[in-house]
């Protein structure tokens, strides 16, 4: 039995799919009374253990094949596992592959009730709701119409649309929102936030924003793995770097499919005299190192505390380990939740001009800006050094949260970034 503080709890679970190479395969094996395999066996999920509390909203994430949907589809019950144990407290309304649970012969009216019926709602409930999920989904009188018709942003607001009125303690969600309009996707963030006053969420997503704007915590997995059950700020930090790991190797060219060599993960930068260096979390190649990031005054003082509106400059030191051709030194400024607020790099402004830096040699950015209207706060400063271009490069150093700065605006500023205004006029005519 869960406790009382638990909504979800996975132990050991494992899903084993049996591939054949031809129909006739599938017909031997039950002939051979399993004295023979006729099949090869793909791990799509293996031995993945956690616990989210009542309340909690957690992001799945990790790369294309990890065992993302797998996963929620277990938790669904629309697949059995392999082995292992999932319990869960509470009903749970899930929105999986878009279309699922609907009739496309049917109208979108149709859908509804057969929808929400296999969601649990008697034929009066959905009657006495059917106007607040028509008016949440918002697509005219195409509701009286075939979902066949549907384009993929129509379908999937009918879906959320319903799961959003079913009165579900659990929902879980795979990728739905990718497909929705901004001001579509804005509406299920206001439903999202709202009910997880009262309700747990466990969605899958591309988008690290999304995940570190709405989640207490997250889940990375690869190749069927957990590698790591921790805060979205963590996670994705985490998920960056396997990314980068996944694409490169540490002699700064592409990996193929026989490579082995991962990125480097090191603690052994030293970026502030008051902070240890133990506590830097860095990853790369290597063969180049953030030897230093500093943010500087109009007076070309060092600062960790700044007031909004003020000329400042970031600057950035490195020093090669090899020769480095094409050299992109950049960084990322981030609040307290890891939301970046905003970044930039070398790349644009030197993309043809030709840098070459030796090997030993230091090379140095610095980057002058009138600091933006931010409310107050920590905020960190990323840097990191690569090599070749914007959309095709090799990470060679990347350094997590490396400068702390602490931001004043002595004027009330609620949102993520404020305005310089220049005039305000309030007039009754």
């Amino acid at each position: 039995m869960l406790s009382k503080n638990l909504a979800i709890s996975v132990r050991n679970l494992s899903k084993v799919y049996q591939i054949y190479d031809k129909p006739s395969d599938r017909l031997k094996q039950i002939l051979s009374f399993g004295k023979k395999k006729y099949y090869r066996e793909f791990c799509a999920l293996e031995n993945v253990s956690f616990e989210i509390r009542k309340g909690e909203m957690v992001g799945i994430i990790g790369v294309n094949g990890s065992g993302k949907s797998t996963l929620l589809q277990l938790i669904c019950g629309t697949l059995n596992p392999s082995c292992g144990d999932i319990q869960i407290t509470g009903k749970v309304a899930a929105l999986l592959e878009l279309g699922s649970g609907f009739n496309l012969e049917f109208t979108g009216r149709e859908n509804i009730y057969l929808n929400a019926s296999l969601l649990g709602l008697k034929d009066h409930e959905i009657e006495d709701r059917f106007e607040k999920i028509s008016q949440f989904a918002d697509i005219g009188k195409f509701i009286e119409e075939p979902i066949k018709i549907y384009s993929s942003g129509m379908l999937m607001r009918l879906a959320f649309s319903v799961i959003a009125h079913v009165d579900a303690d659990i929902l879980i969600i795979d990728e739905a929102l990718a497909v929705g309009d901004v001001f579509f996707t804005q509406k299920c963030m206001r439903f999202l936030r709202n009910f997880m006053k009262q309700g747990t969420v466990l969605f899958v997503s591309h988008d690290t924003s999304l995940i570190s704007s709405l989640c207490n915590k997250g889940i990375l997995l690869n190749k069927g793995k957990l590698i790591k059950y921790d805060s979205a700020k963590n996670i994705i930090q985490s998920y960056l770097e396997l990314n980068y790991s996944l694409n490169q190797d540490v002699l700064g060219t592409k990996k193929n499919d026989s490579s082995t060599t991962s990125l480097i993960r090191s603690k052994d930068q030293g970026f502030e005299e008051d902070r240890s260096a133990s506590k830097l979390d860095s990853f790369g190649t290597g063969l180049a190192l953030v030897n230093s990031v500093r943010l500087l005054d109009e007076n070309g003082l060092s600062k960790k505390i700044m007031e909004v509106g003020r000329k400042v400059t970031i600057e950035i030191e490195c020093i090669s380990n090899k020769v480095i051709k094409k050299p992109i030194i950049g960084f990322h400024f981030r609040n307290k939740f890891g939301q970046i607020i905003f970044c930039e790099n070398t790349f644009l402004t030197y993309n043809n001009q030709t840098i070459k830096v030796v090997k030993n040699q230091k090379i140095k950015a610095t980057f002058s800006f009138i600091f933006p209207i931010l409310p107050s706060g920590s905020y960190t400063i990323s840097p990191a050094i690569a090599e070749g271009s914007q959309d095709d490069h090799i990470q060679h150093h990347w350094v997590h949260d490396a400068l702390e700065i602490k931001v004043i605006n002595p004027l009330a500023c609620h949102g993520l970034v404020g305005l310089e205004i220049k005039k305000i006029i309030l007039e009754a005519k």
